[in-house]
């Protein structure tokens, strides 16, 4: 009897986390509290569903993908990383703790590589780059599944395992759609992939291609920094280039340092500096800057971050600790301007009646 094409399920349907032959299971939920599903425990409880839900999908794709096969160990040593990079290199906690457990407890489940396409004798991976890494660095041979791919469906599997894992950050799926365009590939092609639609797809490849790729390659992934914050990076090279100051930040020890996120925050709030005055250095008239200051609610929460010089103060709000409080800030604006102005005449009018009360030096 011929055995079932297992990439069936990844070029049939489209525009789903793995695009299953039939729909997921899901486990049900119990009854719980009358009001589990509002206000902020029901948006945690629904992000813990979804990581779930995203693990459950990526352990079935991965079974549809390697069921009926026979698992061999490969020396990782010939075995080549995929044709398109998805990830950007990161000693960080996840990666530690799965080598670790790999180390303790073995490979749990194969890897899924092809034979090389141009190099006789080797082989290269569709997924699990970060299993095959642990497995090179614990001198370990690494489980595989051996199976003719095409380019397309090496990529397909690549991505979709990626998007039902959950566990590329947003600049590293941009990245990878980026790189798929300029393989050559299409719309459709890279949407099945990375399981977007259209517009999620246009919007990956427009950060790319508006934000120098030095400067992604400083930041590095940022796993913490979403969509958003990094369309207002792009939005800001886009606007007005970048500031005279970042490359003496990127060469900064202090700056490579910090993590990820960090290093995206501080080359963030260089766009969010006030300029120098044109002429100001020539003219022995450049302005320094004040210290950098934050405020924190009682909360712990960093909300704000101020910038000064002689010239201007910049708030800038964190969107991440405070998202919506900008436009709440502003609505407040008239009544908190008006209330500045009352303390301001009744400082004025205190200090008159001091200096009336004073008296008078006679002549």
């Amino acid at each position: 009897m011929a055995r079932k094409n297992l990439l069936a399920g990844l070029t049939g349907a489209k525009l789903t986390a793995v695009n299953p032959d039939a729909p997921l299971s899901q486990p049900a939920r119990p009854g719980g509290l009358p009001y589990a599903g509002r206000g902020a425990v029901g948006a945690v409880t629904r992000s813990i569903d979804d990581l779930a839900s995203r693990a459950n999908a990526a352990r079935e794709l991965e079974a549809r993908l390697t069921s009926g096969q026979v698992i061999v160990e490969l020396d990782p040593g010939i075995v080549d990383a995929s044709f398109v990079a998805d990830r950007m290199a990161q000693d960080d906690e996840d990666y530690r703790a799965l080598r670790d457990s790999i180390a303790q407890s073995g490979q749990g489940s194969p890897i899924l590589v092809r034979p090389h396409p141009t190099a006789p004798g080797r082989f290269q991976v569709a997924f699990g780059h970060r299993r095959l890494r642990a497995a090179a660095e614990l001198l370990k041979p690494v489980r595989a599944v051996v199976r003719q791919l095409s380019d397309r469906d090496l990529i397909l599997a690549q991505g979709q395992e990626n998007s039902a894992r959950a566990n590329l950050s947003f600049i590293e799926r941009a990245r990878f759609a980026h790189r798929l365009e300029e393989g050559g590939y299409d719309r459709e092609t890279i949407m099945l992939a990375l399981s977007a639609d259209k517009t999620t797809v246009s919007r990956l490849i427009t950060v790319i291609e508006r934000i120098p790729a030095a400067i992604i390659d400083a930041i590095g992934p940022a796993p913490g920094t979403g969509r958003d914050r990094w369309v207002e990076l792009a939005s800001a090279f886009h606007q007005g280039g970048a500031p005279g100051e970042l490359d003496a930040l990127l060469g900064q020890p202090d700056f490579r340092a910090v993590e990820s996120d960090e290093r995206f925050r501080q080359v963030l709030d260089r766009f969010s500096q006030p300029p120098k005055a044109p002429g100001a250095e020539k003219d022995g008239l450049r302005r320094e800057r004040e210290p950098a200051r934050s405020w924190a609610h009682s909360t712990g929460a960093e909300i704000l971050k101020i910038a000064s010089t002689g010239r201007a103060t910049v708030l800038t709000i964190d969107k991440r600790s405070a998202p919506g409080f900008d436009a709440f800030l502003l609505d407040q604006m008239e009544t908190l301007y008006s209330k500045y102005l009352a303390e301001q005449a009744r400082a004025v009018r205190a200090d008159k009646r001091t200096r009336l009360s004073m008296p008078r030096e006679k002549a």
